[in-house]
């Protein structure tokens, strides 16, 4: 199939664009490349403003995958305007846009933070999404602008996806399992803010994986689907990323507990996504460290500003 992956230059993207083309997809990435670029030269990359993209553009394809959302709370915290117009409004206008212009299929990277605060329950696609919070809204309002545009010929899928980690190319040290590697790598400490707060995780490989299921699944297909490996505690996810920096180091690594309130409390069932997408993930904590450590040549040291998308966002800001 030939594919439009919008979005296709970062974190997920970099794995997942990749993947696709060796799967034998023809693989088209438009990004502004706001954290550079670091995919293969033979996949072609065009900087464009998504909001100009008209039906005449989208014709030669067979998909859409939307991965050019603004990533996290700090940013949307930083910048709401922009928040709800790349989260909300962006995916709407191209599944809009890619429905007039034939496409069977739009996919929109969607997060589990439509959630919000829940009790100790685990939700699944039919439970009440209570975010209250700017980029939990700003998700699920890109997600009803997505799906709204589901028909008989024209297949809408939202994946929601839990919090992403490990190695990419296109390195992020914003994120938990990231971030604890590398306090713990380089001050021997692991700062957790609250150690009963559950999220669910998930390795970027696996949620690489995730979107190909969602490529490739039957044209019937649409919905809603959760993605993730498993649920954890932040505190247990502390103790895992300890458990595996001590053996691979060979350092002592201390945890320090917080309780600072947190709005996001989540524990989600994938069982949709394996059930009708053959989603079947690999990789836990440990693996996500592995690979962490197993790339540091990659990637160098923790301190280039585009690891961390809030400080770019930030000096994008002040460039305008």
């Amino acid at each position: 199939m030939k594919l439009m992956i919008a979005g296709g230059a970062g974190y997920i993207g970099s794995v997942l664009s990749p993947m696709l083309q060796a799967r034998g997809h023809d693989v088209d990435v438009v990004d502004l490349c706001w954290f550079g670029n670091q995919l293969p030269s033979d996949i072609p990359v065009t900087r464009r403003d998504l909001f100009t993209v008209v039906p005449e553009d989208l014709e030669a394809y067979d998909q859409l995958i939307f991965l050019a959302g603004l990533s996290n709370d700090p940013m949307a915290e930083f910048d709401p305007a922009m928040n709800f117009i790349h989260n909300g409004a962006l995916p709407a206008y191209l599944a809009f846009r890619a429905k007039q212009a034939g496409l069977s299929r739009f996919i929109y990277a969607s997060s589990c933070s439509v959630y919000g605060y829940t009790v100790d329950t685990l939700y699944d696609e039919e439970s009440p999404a209570v975010c209250a919070y700017p980029y939990g809204i700003s998700k699920l309002l890109g997600e009803r602008g997505v799906l709204q545009e589901q028909s008989e010929h024209f297949s809408a899928i939202a994946l929601r996806q839990g919090t992403v980690n490990g190695y990419s190319p296109r390195m992020r040290f914003d994120l938990i399992v990231n971030t604890m590697f590398k306090t713990a790598v380089t001050e021997k400490k692991i700062r957790v803010n609250h150690p009963d707060i559950w999220r669910p995780l998930i390795d970027v490989r696996d949620t690489a994986e995730a979107f190909v299921r969602a490529v490739e699944a039957p044209a019937e297909v649409s919905g809603v689907f959760n993605v993730a490996y498993d649920n954890f505690t932040i505190g247990d996810v502390a103790k895992a990323v300890r458990k595996e920096v001590e053996s691979i180091y060979g350092i002592q690594v201390e945890i320090e507990m917080n309780r600072i309130a947190d709005l996001r409390n989540y524990k989600v069932s994938s069982e949709k996504a394996r059930a009708q997408l053959g989603f079947n993930p690999r990789f836990g904590i440990a693996e996500m460290v592995q690979s962490l450590a197993g790339h540091r040549d990659a990637y160098g040291d923790f301190t280039k500003r585009e690891f961390y998308n809030i400080q770019v966002f930030k000096a994008l800001a002040a460039d305008a």
